[in-house]
């Protein structure tokens, strides 16, 4: 694979229909929202969605949804234990001395070192060389260990996605009209419940990457290139009760390629040079913005429609 060598930043305007972009499990799965109204996508809900499609597109995904596991493995120590290696302490100079004296007590150690676990994990996954992961697991079998804690920087950033003006969250409530188990008396009785959804929003997703951190993982173009494709086809096969196929969509996604491992702007200029406004007060579909880009220097976006 291709070493990536220049510096990326993207922008991503996704649509919002009568759909839950986001539920905020800490005020009743409502849409998240700021103190000012306006609507809120995580960035851990996005790469959620990103790794979905990755899984989609056929790669090996480390942290995979429950719902979505596609290896058997039902925890991430289970699959790392399975396809990274157990992970222990190093053992200390003294034990290596008594052990050095086979072949198998050699690869052994040279597995468990922390350099060597960190590689295997970013060559194994494509979401742990993209985002980074946290590996801090206890070694069950050794009581007295406390484990071994290995951390991997991820070179794709992703903020966390803001609608371009503040949104109207609606709420309807909804019956269940049949009883899930036997009623007293034999009376069904409907059970009342709540849905929320955002009317209409624009939300602007907005990333980077960086190639100092990709040489360290060994982020490659073809990587990037999967980045690009999970970003265009962000909503294939996540429809859901909450987000109904079709109330979410990637209208277009801008992607800066620059001449060096470092840009020739900021990332926050790459950012601001897309210019969103709204032409009407109370915004209720896409066509009421308009959008434009600054013209930055010798450093032209891809513009990519979503899908």
């Amino acid at each position: 694979m291709g070493n990536l060598q220049n510096k990326i930043d993207f922008v991503a305007l996704v649509t919002v229909n009568r759909a839950n972009a986001n539920g905020d499990p800490l005020n009743g799965n409502r849409p998240r929202t700021d103190y000012d109204g306006f609507g809120e996508m995580s960035d851990v809900c996005l790469k959620r969605k990103i790794r979905n499609r990755m899984q989609d597109l056929g790669y090996k995904v480390f942290v995979q949804s429950d719902d979505r596991c596609n290896d058997g493995y039902d925890s991430l120590k289970t699959r790392a234990d399975a396809e990274i290696g157990v992970l222990a302490k190093p053992k200390k100079e003294k034990e290596l001395k008594k052990t050095d004296e086979t072949d198998e007590s050699k690869e052994s150690t040279n597995i468990h070192t922390k350099e060597g676990y960190a590689q295997k994990a970013c060559e194994e996954f494509i979401d742990v060389r993209s985002f980074g992961q946290v590996f801090a697991f206890k070694d069950k079998n050794n009581k007295d260990s406390s484990g071994v804690s290995i951390g991997i920087r991820g070179p794709v950033s992703i903020h966390q996605a803001v609608s371009l003006s503040p949104i109207d969250v609606c709420s309807i409530q909804i019956t269940k009209s049949v009883n899930g188990s036997p009623a007293e008396g034999g009376r069904s009785s409907d059970t009342m419940g709540t849905k929320h959804f955002v009317k209409f929003g624009l939300y602007e997703i907005k990333g980077s990457i960086n190639v100092q951190l990709a040489e360290k993982t060994g982020f490659s173009v073809e990587d990037a290139d999967v980045i690009k494709e999970c970003l265009r086809t962000l909503f294939v096969n996540d429809a859901s009760s909450a987000r109904p196929e079709g109330s979410m969509e990637v209208k277009k996604v801008y992607w800066w390629k620059h001449n060096c491992k470092d840009g020739q702007y900021s990332t926050a200029n790459v950012h601001r040079s897309v210019k969103i406004t709204s032409k009407v007060s109370l915004p209720t579909c896409y066509e009421d913005y308009d959008i434009s880009i600054e013209k930055l220097e010798d450093l032209e976006p891809e513009i990519i429609e979503g899908l």
